[in-house]
């Protein structure tokens, strides 16, 4: 299932998002043009053996590594994902709030992955895990939205309009069953896609969603 539009888009026109967006293309272009891709990615990337919480200093990859993709599938993938469903979540936020929304789900979601790769030296990047915290808050705040998806149906593509809150349930429920799987088989550790960062930053995004939200859509 590959999502392309909901059905009811913000209202308001959604600076934040759009400047994340920007963000993260510039900073993955930054990253293609570098004399020494490895060495960048090294200084800006999450290296769970490099983080120290009594130093201040070792922590900024937590947020500084949320910018950063594997690839151009990896953020055209993310970057999608962000575009269909944060512009809802900026609206019920506002600006601001959104922002450090979006930093908060990243960051815990990188933590929660890193406490299960602490001693390990494989880079963890990209902006999956603050993603995801937006997906969580859009599950809470717009469950009934309908979405467009791309469906295969006998080798052919077919766009089916489905509930959101299916599509995000459905999408948490992978990405947790997986996580699960690579804590029992170990394979959290030896690299690969950061599953336990990604259902991490769901249910932040559910869980904490409504301390960013303006007090008159709470009530």
């Amino acid at each position: 299932m590959f999502p392309i539009r909901d059905s009811k888009t913000s209202k308001k026109f959604p600076i934040v998002n759009l400047l994340i967006i920007i963000a993260n293309i510039y900073f993955f272009t930054q990253e293609l043009i570098a004399p020494d891709i490895e060495l960048f990615v090294l200084q800006y990337a999450l290296i769970p053996q490099n983080i120290d919480f009594s130093q201040i200093q070792t922590l900024k990859p937590l947020i500084t590594s949320i910018f950063l993709h594997a690839g151009f599938l990896h953020i055209l993938s993310n970057m999608w994902f962000l575009w269909i469903f944060g512009d809802n979540i900026e609206a019920v936020m506002g600006h601001v709030k959104y922002f450090i929304f979006y930093i908060f789900c990243g960051v815990l979601a990188s933590t929660v992955q890193y406490f299960f790769i602490a001693d390990k030296t494989i880079p963890m990047l990209g902006a999956s895990g603050a993603i995801a915290g937006v997906l969580g808050a859009y599950l809470k705040y717009f469950p009934k939205n309908s979405v467009d998806t791309i469906i295969p149906i006998f080798g052919l593509p077919v766009i089916i309009a489905i509930p959101a809150a299916f599509i995000l349930v459905y999408w948490f429920f992978t990405q947790a069953f997986n996580g699960v799987a690579t804590v029992f088989t170990g394979t959290a550790a030896v690299g690969g896609i950061a599953y336990i960062a990604h259902a991490s930053g769901f249910l932040a995004g559910i869980t904490f969603s409504n301390y960013f939200v303006w007090a008159r859509r709470r009530h």
